[in-house]
């Protein structure tokens, strides 16, 4: 099975790909790219891969909440959006007032803090959660989305838990009173209007305790956005929209290979991802809080290795959103919109630590004539007969992971991409060696 993996010295599977740093720019974050320097080979090799066309302003916001304040995490929220990115060389910290994003994505549950429905932590059962539960468009996370998005002129993403009214109880359940909750992410546009309320479809073992499925299908919508240098104009983005669980295998029952989320994007011809999460890491607390201001590369490594038909895959969409030619090839810009911190757990229960590592990245695939190998092609047909059902593509393209903000593991603050600017870091695939 082919792996894509950041580290080139690497090899996961016999059969693997890596990815290798072919550029760097001068402007990229030193707080992040600091472990790269050692651990990828690269030589200075800038380009501009965007055209002034109509591009996007993307922002997250990593931070830690505090377990129940929903207070106090939004003042530490509204403290971070006023100077929460670290201009590189200057020292100081600058705002979405100044950076003017089209969209702001917050992580999962992110003013209700995550352990709040974590099973064997502070509360396991439905009953616990109660309190903290908001109907679509009226809690306090509706409200501050709404101020966010007005204040800034940009649309708002945040995850919230739900809780659903029905009219009539479910029939053989009289102990229920119609309500349903969810794992939900609201998004609303520029005057504050809701236009999406996406549900959480697979779910974590620790959200079955209180939330139902949603509908994988209602996290598709063609998000509209203003073009940048004409005001009067408006482009249409075909978007698919997850929240952490979304991306792995349905229950960890279905095969790892299924590729459920990823393939959604691709039936969908979506252009933008949006993946709001409270992912958990790998590592130990000694190992997380070494890394610091360093993303965590094993959370990125993964989330890269959950979207592999995006590589794997001719991409259908016809034209970019930012109107760049056939030349430039076709690119899907994914957001990772993680939290960082911990949570206390209850008495004999192990805390909750987050794996931060927001990213802002987009996959591209350059249509290109065979020729003497270069590098590997995911549409090549590399010697043998593939367990996924691999399909050999009429005419192979050359792929590359454009990144232009990965924070750190432990950070608080803004992760910033303008996609008509350069990326920070641009990985190209390789064929691993055996």
């Amino acid at each position: 099975m082919p792996v894509y993996i950041l580290i080139p010295v690497k090899v996961l599977f016999q059969r693997s790909f890596r990815l290798l740093c072919l550029s760097r720019s001068s402007r990229a974050l030193g707080t992040a790219n600091d472990s790269y320097r050692t651990t990828i080979p690269c030589t200075p090799h800038l380009r501009r891969y965007h055209q002034k066309h109509r591009g996007m302003r993307v922002a997250t916001l990593q931070f830690a909440p505090r377990l129940g304040d929903i207070d106090g995490n939004i003042r530490r929220a509204n403290e971070l959006l006023k100077d929460g990115k670290v201009v590189q060389g200057v020292g100081i910290g600058v705002g979405l007032d100044l950076l003017k994003p089209d969209v702001l994505i917050l992580p999962e549950l992110a003013l209700t803090a995550r352990s709040l429905i974590r099973s064997g932590y502070n509360f396991p059962s439905l009953e616990a959660i109660k309190p903290f539960l908001e109907p679509v468009g009226q809690g306090p996370s509706a409200h501050w989305a709404r101020q966010t998005a007005k204040r800034l002129q940009c649309k708002v993403c945040v995850g919230y838990p739900e809780i659903h009214r029905a009219n009539e109880a479910p029939e053989g359940d009289p102990s229920n009173p119609g309500e349903t909750c969810y794992n939900s992410l609201l998004v609303v546009d520029e005057s504050g209007e809701i236009i999406l309320n996406y549900r959480k479809s697979f779910l974590y073992y620790t959200d079955e305790t209180w939330a139902a499925e949603g509908n994988p299908e209602q996290g598709f919508h063609q998000l509209t956005f203003r073009n940048l240098n004409q005001n009067t104009l408006e482009s249409q983005i075909a978007t698919s929209f997850g929240i952490c669980m979304d991306i792995n295998p349905y229950r960890f029952e279905t095969p790892f290979t299924a590729w459920e989320f990823a393939n959604r994007v691709l039936d969908t011809k979506s252009e933008l991802v949006i993946l709001s999460m409270a992912w958990m890491p790998s590592v130990s607390r000694e190992d997380l809080d070494s890394l610091a201001d360093k993303p965590d590369l094993d959370t990125f490594n993964y989330w890269i290795q959950r979207l592999v038909p995006l590589i794997r895959k001719r991409m259908g969409h016809e034209v970019n959103f930012d109107g760049d030619d056939s030349d430039h090839g076709k690119k899907i810009v994914i957001v990772f919109a993680n939290r960082a911190g911990e949570e206390p757990g209850a008495e004999g229960a192990s805390p909750a630590r987050y794996a931060g590592t927001s990213a802002i990245v987009a996959i591209t695939q350059k249509p290109r004539a065979r020729a003497v190998d270069r590098e590997l092609s995911p549409g090549d047909d590399d010697s043998g007969d593939d367990s996924e059902g691999n399909e050999t593509e009429a005419a192979p393209f050359d792929v590359k992971i454009l990144c232009w903000d990965l924070m750190g593991a432990t950070t608080e603050g803004i992760c910033f991409a303008d996609t008509t600017a350069d990326p920070s870091m641009v990985f190209g695939l390789a064929k691993a060696s055996k």
